[in-house]
């Protein structure tokens, strides 16, 4: 006689709930309905299945494990009672047969015909970092389905209708009845006929073809706010495709892309740009003009002794602050100091002369370009 622990493939001192996650596994793989004509699968089932029977109650359990038998006998098999199939298979089935048992419920599909929201749409939309400061309103086209008019959304040409599926009597599903181990097994299939939809359409409409549906293009006014930044997504309620069987439309959703800007580096509610000064300006001081995103200038005093790299911020220049009234965030300019790579000959006397002042060792000979240009002079 084999050993009820053996057949679940668990040791003796298993809990219950090993034991239940042992036969759920086993159960569905040696079930007979997924093999069938299969005899010794059959067998091997009712094996499984008497086990679990003894081992899940615990005053069976016990007497199993003292006298080597549940009622004290010497044939555990006896019997497949005391086992909850509508605990045991009401997932497992639904899953694995799209149906349920006919003594433990099934499950239904919903009504093919109710109101269904329409699918939402997503859509880039490119806008410039001065637009994206400023926020604008713009027209933008969008390809979205809409119930056909020339049939109403019916799918049917006019003057006809849909006829309610005489497979699946509207109901986009069919049901077929089989005998199993436990008695009645029902299997739950999308409708072939009229592929789940209840309905079937012997004229169809000439505009959309029966779907009830048709691709059109929309224009749509839209407002992007001020200090809206690259990656956002923003949403339209309503502006996505059209609802099945008048269900509400969906959604629009904008992502939004921010193209670069020349001149400026966005970095959250801040803009970063360069400054370029000469080397005079650097050294002795300056009041430099710098040019803003929105186009004016603005004036910054350039200490004496600025070096390269140095970062000037001009406070409330930068981008506005999303959702925030009237914040602002910072520009900040950094010093690029222009070296110049032509000089006239005064200037390099000038530089040199400076040279000289300072202690300062260069190379004093002529470039190539300058000696040319001497043998002319």
């Amino acid at each position: 006689m084999e050993d009820l622990y053996e057949i679940l493939g668990v040791p003796r001192d298993a809990s219950q709930a090993d034991i239940k996650k042992a036969f759920r596994k086993l159960a569905h793989e040696y079930h007979p309905d997924s093999h069938p004509g299969d005899k010794a699968i059959e067998d091997k089932f009712k094996k499984i299945n008497a086990a679990y029977s003894v081992l899940n109650d615990p005053e069976k359990r016990a007497r199993y494990d003292q006298f080597g038998s549940a009622d004290g006998n010497a044939n555990p098999f006896g019997g497949m009672g005391g086992v909850d199939l509508g605990d045991l298979f009401g997932d497992l089935f639904s899953q694995a047969f799209g149906g349920g048992f006919g003594g433990f419920g099934g499950s239904r599909r919903a009504n093919p015909n109710a109101p269904r929201q329409g699918e939402d749409i997503e859509q880039v939309m490119k806008i410039t970092l001065l637009e994206a400061s400023t926020g604008i309103t713009r027209d933008i086209d969008v390809m979205r389905s809409e119930k056909c008019q020339h049939c109403n959304g019916t799918g049917a040409k006019p003057g006809t209708k849909a006829e309610t599926c005489p497979t699946c009597k509207g109901q986009g599903q069919v049901r077929q009845a089989q005998q199993s181990l436990f008695g009645q097994f029902v299997s739950i299939t999308t409708c072939p006929d009229c592929k789940g939809k209840g309905k079937i359409i012997r004229d169809k409409c000439d505009e959309c073809h029966g779907r009830g549906m048709v691709r059109k293009k929309h224009t749509i006014e839209v407002k992007i706010p001020a200090g809206i930044e690259r990656g956002m997504r923003l949403r339209i309620p309503h502006a996505g495709e059209d609802g099945i069987n008048d269900g509400p439309s969906g959604d629009l959703y904008l992502m939004i892309d921010v193209e670069k800007h020349p001149d400026f580096e966005r970095d959250g509610p801040d803009l970063h740009t360069n400054l370029i000064l000469t080397y005079p300006q650097a050294v002795l001081g300056t009041t430099a003009k710098i040019n803003t995103l929105d186009g004016s200038v603005t004036e910054i005093n350039i200490p004496a002794g600025t070096y390269q790299g140095q970062v000037f911020k001009v406070k409330g220049k930068g981008m506005p602050k999303i959702n925030s009234l009237n914040a602002k965030g910072d520009l900040y300019a950094h010093v690029y100091i222009e070296i110049p790579k032509q000089l006239t000959e005064k200037q390099r006397e000038l530089i040199k002369a400076l040279a000289d002042e300072m202690k300062t060792p260069v190379n004093s000979e002529q470039g190539f370009f300058d000696k040319v240009k001497n043998l002319f002079s």
